[in-house]
């Protein structure tokens, strides 16, 4: 079952994703493909934007012979996840009091 899921959304996932633990494009993709049907090609330049806001950095590191490209979350990524954590609560909250609400008629 999928919901649609927006870019912001998406931003929001991958922040955290790479907030528990750096990660790489495909691992960070099979995560957010748990809740929402995204292709790489809508992933990657997520990740770029992401990038160039300064919300997360990039490094290169082997891994059985193939070099994988690594995200990590920065200082500024952390005050934008916490900030999408409030606006993603609020969000919740109110989808559910609607919810709420049409159940109790």
């Amino acid at each position: 079952m999928y919901f649609p899921v927006s870019a912001l959304l998406i931003e929001f996932m991958i922040l955290s994703i790479v907030n528990r633990e750096d990660s790489y494009g495909y691992e960070i993709s099979q995560t957010i493909k748990l809740v929402a049907d995204i292709k790489e090609s809508t992933l990657y330049p997520i990740l770029k934007k992401l990038e160039k806001a300064g919300y997360v950095t990039t490094y290169s590191a082997e891994y059985q012979g193939r070099k994988r490209k690594y995200y990590s979350i920065t200082e500024a990524g952390k005050t934008q996840m916490a900030y999408l954590q409030g606006e993603w609560k609020s969000y919740r909250d109110t989808i559910d009091n609607i919810i709420e609400w049409r159940k109790k008629e």
